[in-house]
């Protein structure tokens, strides 16, 4: 008996992290909003939010193609931050 119920327990588990992982595949390709010129965040640098706690005006120096948006950094440094985890830096649900 002990052993179907951990048979069901991991089985269910199993059910929900597959659920979890098609969520987070769902959410990571949204489309980004972007401007006519495909800027996302209309050229502003989204590193800038988290390390200098206001916006700033990204380079056309230092961009990056990301899900079919072009960004903007203000500096190389930001622009490597972007590129080795996008997801963490990105805004939600797609820039709208």
């Amino acid at each position: 008996m002990k052993s179907s119920r951990a048979i069901l327990c991991v089985r269910a588990v199993f059910v929900v992290l597959i659920g979890m992982f098609a969520l987070s595949t769902t959410w990571a390709t949204e489309p980004i909003n972007t401007d006519p010129r495909g800027l996302a965040i209309e050229g502003y640098d989204p590193i800038a939010y988290f390390t200098e706690r206001k916006s700033l005006k990204g380079s056309k120096e230092f961009t990056y193609k990301w899900m079919g948006a072009t960004w903007r950094f203000a500096s190389a440094e930001h622009l490597d931050m972007f590129k080795s985890n996008p997801e963490t830096y990105a805004p939600q649900y797609g820039g709208y």
